[in-house]
């Protein structure tokens, strides 16, 4: 049956490689050819990790690639330190967006940071005690010898605490967003120029990529929670859990390779947009839009 979930991981892998091969095009023009800066960096880091962690999750989960319990071993621990540092960089990418969002609040930026360190340092903690309670268990399927990798003891409340610190970053992050959108277009409901015009389609563009990922992480989170429960149950089957678990694959491949860096293009997009149909100079950052613009209310953005 663990075929089924190769199976899942190997359409993990497809959709990261589709995707980027969909946007490669605009990734040349609005990534490459573009200023570098911290969010470039981040952009491509997130990007192309993606392509080895599918590649590595894909040979960890056929039955006919033969892999030794310490290749295995080195090669799980690769993956999971992976997620851990993409969750951190996708955070730096969401502090930058609210940062711009609010204005460029210096009050809004220390919480953000200080938010930010305190839970990646806790998601840090259980990354290494649920990574010392990894333990292998070698299996013999139709012939074919198979590494499992599972949490025992600590690692499995480690591993959900990861999950929870990361929920509680996520909706903060969702809910500074929606707030700060709900206040603009209420501000500018009543702006009928151009400029307010502008303003709205930027927050539309901000919270619609921000939704779609917070949308993701809900659906990945609430896939961990069905495995968490249904591994629980005497009366869930295996093959249960591997289609869950393979599913959870496809969504984090989504969230983290997909979706992440998408945070990032989708606001370049705009920003190209913007600049191509307009004739007047822009000083707007790529990522964020922080031109400071006046209107009626005294509001800026």
């Amino acid at each position: 049956m663990d075929i089924v979930f190769s199976y899942w991981t190997v359409a993990a892998g497809v959709v990261v490689v589709y995707d980027w091969a969909l946007t490669v095009g605009q990734e040349i023009e609005l990534i490459w050819k573009q200023r570098w800066s911290l969010m470039t960096a981040l952009y491509l880091v997130i990007r192309y990790i993606g392509l080895p962690y599918s590649i590595i999750n894909v040979l960890m989960n056929i039955p006919f690639v033969s892999l030794t319990d310490a290749v295995s071993y080195i090669m799980d621990y690769a993956l999971n330190v992976t997620c851990v540092v993409v969750a951190a960089m996708v955070g730096v990418i969401m502090i930058a967006r609210l940062h711009a969002m609010y204005q460029g609040s210096r009050m809004i930026l220390i919480t953000l940071v200080i938010i930010f360190l305190a839970a990646n340092i806790a998601y840090g903690v259980n990354a290494a005690i649920a990574l010392r309670h990894l333990v292998a268990q070698e299996l013999i399927l139709s012939g074919t010898y198979m590494c499992l990798f599972s949490f025992e003891g600590d690692g499995k409340l480690s591993f959900l605490m990861i999950w929870i610190i990361n929920a509680v970053w996520e909706l903060l992050a969702l809910c500074l967003s929606v707030w700060i959108v709900v206040k603009h277009f209420r501000d500018l409901r009543r702006l009928g120029s151009s400029t307010g015009s502008t303003i709205r389609d930027c927050f539309r563009v901000l919270i619609r990529s921000h939704v779609h990922y917070f949308a993701c992480f809900l659906a990945n989170a609430s896939c961990l929670a069905f495995i968490t429960g249904a591994s629980e149950m005497e009366t869930s089957s295996y093959m249960e859990i591997l289609t869950l678990g393979g599913v959870l694959q496809v969504l984090f491949g989504v969230q983290a390779f997909v979706l992440g860096p998408r945070l990032i293009l989708s606001i370049r997009q705009y920003h190209a947009k913007f600049v191509a149909e307009s004739d007047a100079e822009t000083s707007m950052d790529p990522i964020a839009f922080q031109e400071r613009v006046h209107v009626s209310t005294s509001s800026t953005v």
